[in-house]
């Protein structure tokens, strides 16, 4: 009784336990679909769906057919041998002489067994294992619809001239197809001799598999089955050869063409006579035949595919190996730029050694005004310090754009105020603040990459909550519920007000006026997002109402794979505001694959193939998505978008204001300039002697060696006319520190994704970043005062070096930032350029370019505020304040007021009243010119 109760408990747990799985997965499903559907893509939800659903049918119904099938092969002979153990009972003698079967107390086992029974547990182990299975292949759905709407590359491979559509999307169906087989038929072949030696032991027999003909007969025709399928199996293999790692370079080469897929054609015809060989011993009765098949195929297998080929490159290829493999390095050069469209940049010369003139200062003004000074791990910092306004409010990320500001084309640096819920005071985490009242950040902080205030401080464009614009940029729509935070769902349209910002001594609340959520409008819906998001409070609060609304995967890394989870993405979103004012969040996804022929890797995971194929853009209000083609050349693109009709729009209908803040990634650009510094060299001798190999520059970071990122900048390309929003990088050649070339991506317009690399002359040295750095530590004035800085109790952070390209010439531009032990707000206080023979360190970027080119290169440059920076020696640079024009006076004090501001924020008082003694003196000579006037 006790172990009857034991059952039924443990049956009634499994069942409780299948119930809540099924309806969490139930709830989950149907919370996802009205998410879907409120972002008007229910069609791809479906397609997933149906997609995941109907192959893991497919398989599993097909895993248990055979299952089954096999298993009830094996009924007959079951059945035979527990009716043979039933008529077998062991006899024992008494003292009387009198004979009896001998009784245990317990009941044998094979008295349980009758064929409906064993014909059941046949179905249910058949049911189960192909469950079981079928969640194997449950994420190769898109596999699957990839070769159902596949598209053409229109370019074949060198070896078996297929196109090359055929490796991206048939090589890896047939792949799936061959593993479910192939498993398939293991599978079977344990299960049943499995079966077959517990029949055999039930007879009382010696545990012989293969005594009894039926076990013969079955196991001999999946053996078979398997090594016809083994024979497809090196088929395939032959194309796996175009992705071998082997060779001098990736992809097939001397030994693989040679030996290995000459292995794979011979084990292939030979897999099939193995398999005629099994079938034929059915009759034959030979077993031995059998054996000395299989082992031959063994031994030939390892003769041929490992022993062969090793001698093949130990004898015939390393002896003379250019002249082995040049075909084939040749292939991977080839296919190695086609996956990186590396063949596409554009290759041009770059003078050295020509110096600026004032003049071309002159002309390239807007070069110079967009040089970027900020970094943005310090300015993240200072953006922190006078601009989160309250311990709630988080400036997850600096990112960097650009705009017409007020006419001009202008290179700035913003981040969004978001929510950190984590931040609330300890008392204030409640469900309701965090859930129904704290659900949003609020405001966009910008400011220019290269304009500085007295005191080392950014000078906001937009700043403030409200937010306060000094240019044409405004934001209208400042809240924030989709972005970069982590603080999961929230719940709009209740009973609660909504904490909308702080205004004075209380709060301003606000009402969502979206409808990007999920709306609980029944009890019945309030049940299964408790559910599904596994929080029952949400059942017991009384302030949802019909109107409410649930905000879900707010976090744009969440929210945007969770619609398209078959894009790569890049590692930085960033935000845009448009022109009536709202904030959007811009994202670059790729489309990859590890199935180019003879493309080098970029990763560890084997991808040798990238597009920058789809933007994103995600309303940070309302959270809608839409996904724009911006590379229509894309096969991979065109392939998704058969798959998800209309999920994809073309790059023109995206909205002016935004399609005008597109830029190149910087993710992709960085893969392709680590590809470019070998794949530049397109003479197979060249490359393989790795004679003009390039390398990514190092610069100083802090006091750390770090490797150079790419930058952007807006400047004017050689031989162009109009300033341009482009991403750069520099070359080094290998093992030197000195330049020899710098590789640029475009953004702007028509110009969008071309790319152009611009080459020193190799005889001419063109400092690179390093050698910069270490004229930088030479160089005995700015060492001094490095040194006396750091003396005083604060810290000198060195930013970025950048590389600023100007007509036939370069130069280059560090910052300096001063940072207090006892704050955290960097300030930038030094900027030291570099031009030919010259380096200078000015408190400005003009003062240090005046130093260099002479004062008529930049007009109207403001003097360092006098004091602000005690103990290093200001430049001997005067201009009084007396012959500024009132338009220069006016502009000085709006400067000055918001630094006084600033540091009012951050509790530095005597700073405060240092700027405002002097705004008075700038009023007061303002007033004395409108009185002269």
């Amino acid at each position: 009784m006790k172990e009857k109760s034991r059952l039924s408990l443990g049956l009634i747990i499994l069942a409780v336990t299948l119930l809540i799985s099924i309806v969490g997965w139930g709830a989950g499903l149907y919370i996802d679909w009205i998410w879907f559907k409120a972002l008007n893509y229910q069609q791809v939800f479906v397609t997933i769906l149906v997609s995941q659903i109907g192959l893991r049918t497919l398989v599993g119904l097909f895993m248990f057919a055979l299952l089954l099938i096999n298993l009830m092969l094996t009924r007959n002979s079951v059945v035979k041998a527990i009716e043979s153990a039933k008529a077998f009972r062991p006899f024992q003698q008494d003292d009387d002489n009198v004979i009896t079967i001998n009784q245990t107390p317990f009941p044998d086992w094979r008295e349980q067994i009758t064929p409906q029974r064993l014909t059941w547990v046949f179905v249910a182990v058949s049911a189960i294992l192909a469950f079981l299975y079928s969640s194997s292949v449950a994420g190769d759905w898109i596999t699957i619809l990839n070769y159902f709407n596949q598209t053409s590359f229109g370019t074949t491979d060198p070896v078996f001239n297929k196109d090359i559509s055929f490796y991206f999307f048939s090589l890896p169906f047939w792949h799936i197809v061959f593993g479910i087989l192939a498993s398939a038929i293991l599978l079977n072949v344990v299960l049943v001799a499995l079966v077959y030696l517990v029949t055999d032991t039930a007879r009382g027999g010696l545990t012989k598999i293969f005594r009894f003909p039926s076990a013969r007969y079955h196991l001999s025709v999946l053996a078979a089955l398997f090594f016809v399928l083994k024979s497809w199996g090196y088929l395939l293999n032959q194309y796996d050869l175009l992705f071998s790692s082997s060779g001098v370079v990736y992809g097939a080469g001397y030994t693989d063409i040679h030996a290995s897929l000459l292995a794979y054609k011979v084990l292939m015809v030979l897999s099939i006579l193995t398999a005629l060989i099994i079938i034929a011993n059915i009759f034959m009765k030979r077993f031995r035949i059998t054996v000395y098949a299989i082992v031959g195929l063994l031994v030939t297998s390892i003769v041929l595919g490992t022993v062969y080929p090793s001698v093949i490159q130990k004898f015939v290829v390393l002896p003379n190996e250019f002249n082995r493999e040049a075909p084939y390095i040749a292939n991977n050069i080839k296919f190695s730029q086609q996956a990186y469209n590396l063949d596409k940049i554009d290759q041009k010369d770059f003078p050295a050694g020509r110096t600026l003139q004032s003049q071309d200062i002159q002309e390239n003004k807007n070069t110079i005004d967009n040089i970027r000074l900020w970094d943005w791990q310090p300015l993240q910092q200072t953006y922190s310090q006078l601009q989160e306004m309250r311990l709630y409010y988080e400036f997850k990320n600096i990112d960097i754009d650009r705009y017409q500001i007020n006419g001009e084309y202008r290179q700035i640096m913003l981040a969004t105020r978001e929510m950190n819920q984590e931040q609330l005071p300890e008392q204030a985490q409640t469900w309701i603040n965090q859930r129904l009242k704290y659900t949003h950040g609020y405001g966009v902080a910008m400011s220019p990459v290269n304009e500085v205030s007295g005191e080392g401080l950014p000078h906001f464009f937009l700043k403030d909550i409200p937010p306060v614009a000094s240019t044409n940029i405004k934001v209208a729509r400042p809240e924030i519920y989709y972005g970069e935070s982590n603080d999961g769902y929230v719940i709009v349209n209740t009973k609660t007000e909504e904490f909308d910002y702080p205004k004075g001594d209380g709060n301003a609340y606000s009402k969502y006026e979206g409808n990007g959520g999920v709306k609980v409008n029944s009890i019945f819906r309030k049940l299964l997002i408790a559910i599904t998001l596994a929080d029952y409070k949400l059942l017991l609060t009384s302030d949802i109402t019909n109107d409410s609304q649930v905000l879900m995967y707010r976090n744009i890394k969440d929210r945007i794979p969770k619609i398209a989870p078959f894009l790569s993405y890049d590692s930085d979103p960033y935000p845009v505001i448009n022109k009536q004012g709202e904030i959007y969040w811009m994202w670059d996804a790729y489309t990859i694959s590890d199935m180019y022929p003879y493309a080098e890797p970029f990763d560890n995971q084997g991808h040798n193939y990238i597009r920058n194929s789809v933007k994103v853009a995600m309303n940070a209000y309302n959270g809608s998505v839409n996904f724009y083609i911006a590379d229509v050349e894309d096969p991979l693109i065109k392939t998704y978008a058969k798959i998800f009709p209309g999920m994809f729009k073309s790059l023109s209908e995206m909205p002016e204001d935004l399609r005008e803040h597109i830029r190149y990634p910087e993710d992709l650009f960085l893969v392709q300039s680590r590809m470019y510094t070998l794949y530049h060299m397109t003479d197979p001798q060249v490359f393989y002697n790795r004679e003009d190999k390039w390398t990514l520059p190092t610069e100083k970071v802090g006091n750390e060696e770090k490797p150079m990122e790419p930058y952007y900048v807006i400047t004017v390309l050689p031989g162009e006319k109009t300033p341009e929003y482009m991403l750069i990088i520099p070359f080094n050649p290998q093992n030197k520190k000195n330049m020899i070339s710098w590789l640029a991506a475009r953004s702007d317009g028509e110009n969008y994704g071309k790319m152009l690399v611009y080459e020193f002359p190799k005889q001419e040295l063109v400092y690179g970043p390093m050698q910069i750095e270490a004229r930088i530590d030479q160089d005995t004035t700015i060492s001094q005062q490095l040194s006396l800085w750091d003396q005083r109790g604060s810290n000198v952070i060195r930013g970025n070096l950048v590389v600023i390209p100007i007509k036939d010439s370069l130069i280059y531009v560090e910052p300096l930032y001063l940072q207090s032990e006892q704050s955290k707000m960097p300030e930038l206080r030094r900027v030291i350029v570099a031009a030919g023979d010259k380096i200078v360190m000015e408190p400005t970027l003009e003062l240090a370019i005046q130093r260099i080119y002479g004062e008529d290169a930049i007009q109207n440059v403001s003097p360092p505020q006098q004091g602000t920076d005690p103990g290093i020696d200001q430049p001997d640079i005067q201009q009084q304040t007396s012959q500024k024009t009132v338009k220069e006076l006016a502009s000085e004090a709006n400067r000055i007021y918001d630094d006084a501001q600033a540091k009012l924020k951050v509790g530095d008082w005597a700073g405060y009243g240092q700027s405002i003694n002097q705004l008075k003196d700038i009023l007061s000579q303002l007033e004395e010119r409108s009185v002269t006037q």
